[in-house]
């Protein structure tokens, strides 16, 4: 497995510790993992996880978000009497799927419909944080001297 050292960017940065973190994390989930899902941009700070849920009901699955880590998971209904499969392909088995949210991301819906769970995201950047234009004012010297006299 790959390492990477991000010593070399704290000397310039600040804030970014949460990156090592945020990669150690992203490599080592697995490749082919259940549930299925996708990941969609629906605008410019909206976004839409969309997971593929057969067998599962709205009162099987949790979406919880806690501070800028998501999280889904679903709880796997007990048969009430034993079945024998022939071929058994749709999973039906426990699972918890975790997706890192960038800072100011929020969990705006969540709704099941035909098996697939949707979870609308939006950013919403604090008025306080938006850029913002500064005008710059014309004759500073004449103000300066009139203040001084």
């Amino acid at each position: 497995m790959m390492t990477f050292d991000f010593s070399p960017l704290y000397r310039s940065t600040v804030g970014f510790d949460r990156l090592e973190n945020l990669f150690d994390t992203a490599l080592s989930t697995e490749a082919a993992g259940f549930p299925p899902y996708n990941i969609e941009t629906t605008g410019e700070n909206g976004y839409q996880i969309t997971m593929a849920l057969a067998g599962f009901g709205e009162d099987d699955v949790s979406v919880v978000q806690q501070g800028n880590e998501l999280i889904v998971s679903g709880e796997a209904r007990k048969d009430s009497e034993p079945r024998q499969y022939l071929y058994r392909g749709i999973a039906g088995r426990s699972f918890e799927r975790r997706f890192q949210l960038a800072d100011h991301v929020k969990v705006a819906d969540a709704r099941m419909d035909k098996g697939l769970l949707q979870i609308d995201l939006v950013r919403e950047v604090p008025e306080a944080l938006r850029p913002r234009k500064i005008e710059i004012a014309k004759g500073f010297v004449n103000r300066l001297m009139k203040t001084a006299a």
